[in-house]
């Protein structure tokens, strides 16, 4: 059993993101180490990319804020070491293809598999390429998370069949209709359960533990991403506390 499964071994899931560097590194080491005594079962850190394509105004301007601070991918890197040291909560890196590219495939999960890292997730990574990163990753025990959208069920499963981890589900883009959002995850999850029995969790701009015990009821793990970089834009260096007691209504709700 990999370690992210451990994560949804005893119960529900709860997955929280933050950006590494936002507001400072200092301050996201804290804040990581407080998602995790919260109640996180999984915790994702964001890599910052200059062209976040596939992430809302909400992350794209935490990317911005923790590029300004000069935070790169060693120090990233050196960041998880120190919290991997702490605590054993897993820990995936998110991130795009383009860092990955440029820092070398094999040189990248070396220094992940060596910070504590169980996964990576590269939202603009076609499934059709995972190949590219596969042996790297498996020499160095990474799973590549895989996400899956709204799509023909036939690719949903076909995606199923070799996802490693866990699965990433994510409602179509521009969906605004929270009802339309509710039953495209749950029949994606349901596409997914088909196949395998890979754990899915989901993301839906939850903000509330009211959300959070909704969509759990659908999924293995719901992901709060937004909602934690929000609270880190408004308390900056004074949001370690703030996302504790955040992060533990949202884990009492989805008990």
């Amino acid at each position: 059993m990999s370690n992210i499964k451990k994560a949804f071994k005893n119960s529900k899931a709860l997955i929280g993101f933050v950006t590494a560097g936002d507001p400072n590194i200092e301050t996201s080491e804290q804040i990581i180490l407080s998602m995790a005594e919260a109640g996180c079962d999984l915790i994702e850190i964001g890599i910052p990319f200059s062209d976040p394509i596939a992430e809302g105004p909400v992350i794209q301007a935490a990317n911005v804020r923790s590029l300004s601070q000069g935070t790169t991918t060693d120090k990233i890197f050196e960041l998880t070491k120190r919290v991997s040291a702490q605590t054993d909560t897993p820990l995936v890196y998110m991130t795009y293809l383009n860092v990955l590219f440029r820092y070398g495939y094999d040189k990248f999960m070396q220094k992940a598999s060596e910070s504590g890292v169980s996964g990576v997730i590269i939202p603009d990574m076609p499934f059709e390429e995972k190949s590219e990163l596969k042996s790297s990753a498996e020499k160095y025990n990474i799973d590549i998370v895989s996400i899956i959208a709204p799509a023909e069920k036939d690719r949903i499963k076909t995606i199923a069949s070799e996802a490693e981890g866990f699965i990433y589900a994510i409602p179509a883009i521009g969906t605004a209709d929270a009802d339309k959002i509710f039953a495209n995850l749950k029949s994606m999850t349901n596409a997914v359960r088909d196949v395998s029995n890979i754990p899915v969790a989901v993301i839906a701009d939850i903000e509330n533990p009211a959300q959070a015990a909704k969509y759990i009821n659908i999924a293995d793990g719901v992901i709060v991403g937004s909602a934690i970089v929000k609270i880190i834009e408004e308390h900056k260096s004074h949001a370690p506390d703030k996302i504790h007691e955040y992060i533990k209504s949202l884990k009492d709700a989805i008990k």
